[in-house]
């Protein structure tokens, strides 16, 4: 499959026009998406339901862990409700929690995505397990990346499927994941960060991010965006081509990518790791397609940064601004989800993580 990228990187900084989503940035609310007291929340997924209910499911862990890399063996996807798209939301129930260490999604349920196809709502996530005790405050000062915990955690990353006939659930879970690694791959260590699109036919475009094994068989590569398709949710997955969409080979490291859909096409908004793209280290970057395979990166292709205006009056550069994810209503996007947390940057260095919400002007 032969991918087609148009970068214009010599016009980032001269040519005038910016692209229609970081022209249209409106001030975020300062109550609005989701907090959790005593728990780290992060990666949010909205879908409006048939109630008239605005539906959200995040990730949470609890905060008595280091955020990073906590999530690897203690995440659960919880489900929350706002009568508006900002919120805040209100949290109702844990939609995917701990199964046990048995299952390959059973300590951890992270970064999900929604979407509905006819009457079934279908919950897109990563997960992972491990064969050891859990981790408490007993023993949470043995626990880091080098630990076991996150030795095993890592490299069963799996992205998998949950279904449902309400956005409340109960959740069917599957006992495989939808895509497994590859020897030899560029995504031969672990799948993660899932992003689907459903066509009207009910086939489905979906991106994900893959490391694979170094030549020294232990230690894992920088991240690559692949897509894969299927004829239907629950269908077989196949990864298109044997090279990634973006890789620090290919165009520079790019992570959290979001699909959607609107009256102008397929769309994909994702945050350029390392500024390559963009020219700003964490900035969100924006491409088009007319199939959900073959993107073009835009002209002007930064669709936001770190810095954020608050309807308090304040304007703050978020410590860390990620899983950027658009909503769409009556097919328009209306609003950007985040996942933020506050302090200079850097994971360890936050004391607060939450989901805010952009609305967009037009």
């Amino acid at each position: 499959m032969k991918y087609i990228f148009l970068l214009f990187i010599g016009c980032l900084f001269s040519c005038g026009a910016q692209n229609s989503l970081y022209i249209n940035l409106d001030e975020a609310p300062i109550d609005g998406g989701l907090q959790m007291e005593d728990y780290w929340v992060w990666g949010s997924s909205v879908i409006k339901g048939d109630d008239g209910l605005y539906h959200m499911y995040a990730s949470r862990w609890p905060k008595m862990l280091p955020f990073h890399p906590g999530w690897m063996v203690a995440s659960e996807i919880v489900h929350a409700t706002s009568k508006t798209p900002e919120g805040p939301y209100q949290f109702q129930d844990v939609a995917l929690g701990d199964r046990g260490t048995q299952f390959w999604d059973g300590k951890s349920c992270h970064n999900p995505k929604i979407v509905k196809y006819k009457d079934t709502y279908i919950l897109y996530y990563m997960g992972s397990t491990h064969p050891f005790e859990a981790v408490t405050e007993a023993n949470v000062s043995d626990f880091d990346l080098s630990s076991k915990w996150c030795i095993a955690a890592r490299w069963g990353k799996r992205i998998g499927i949950a279904t449902s006939k309400s956005p409340n659930g109960p959740w069917k879970r599957q006992n495989e994941p939808v895509l497994e690694v590859e020897p030899n791959s560029y995504y031969s260590f672990l799948t993660s960060n899932p992003s689907p699109l459903i066509k009207e036919d009910g086939s489905v475009v979906l991106l994900f991010k893959g490391r694979s094994y170094k030549e020294d068989g232990v230690s894992q590569s920088d991240m690559s965006i692949g897509v894969a398709t299927a004829p239907s949710f629950d269908g077989d997955y196949t990864v298109i081509g044997d090279e990634p969409l973006f890789s620090m080979e290919r165009f520079g490291e790019v992570e959290d990518p979001h699909l959607w859909s609107d009256d102008a096409g397929y769309h994909m908004i994702a945050k350029d790791q390392r500024g390559l793209i963009t020219g700003g280290k964490g900035d969100g970057l924006v491409a088009h397609s007319e199939n959900g395979i073959d993107w073009i990166i835009d002209e002007n292709p930064r669709a936001y940064t770190k810095t954020v205006k608050w309807n308090n009056g304040t304007t703050i550069k978020q410590g860390q601004l990620e899983r950027p994810f658009v909503f769409v209503e009556n097919g328009k996007p209306t609003h950007i989800f985040f996942a933020t947390m506050d302090g200079p940057g850097g994971f360890n260095n936050g004391t607060k993580t939450w989901n805010m919400v952009i609305p967009l002007k037009k």
